[in-house]
């Protein structure tokens, strides 16, 4: 448990001090993110998003566990 909060906080760290870069990347803008403008009513519902970063999660935890 110790190792994996300290990985992830330093992913955190770095994730901040790159952040104008990652910025530039169009993460979050995926093809399959639902994005519905209306008048008074904004919905983003961000499903490719959130599938990979489900995976990614899933993989470094499954990694870390070796």
């Amino acid at each position: 448990m110790q190792k994996l909060l300290i990985s992830l906080g330093l992913l955190v760290l770095a994730a901040g001090l790159f952040w104008p870069w990652l910025a530039r990347i169009p993460f979050g803008r995926l093809p399959g993110d639902i994005h519905i403008q209306r008048d008074g009513f904004d919905l983003y519902f961000p499903i490719t998003t959130g599938l990979l970063v489900s995976a990614v999660l899933s993989l470094l935890i499954w990694l870390f566990r070796r």
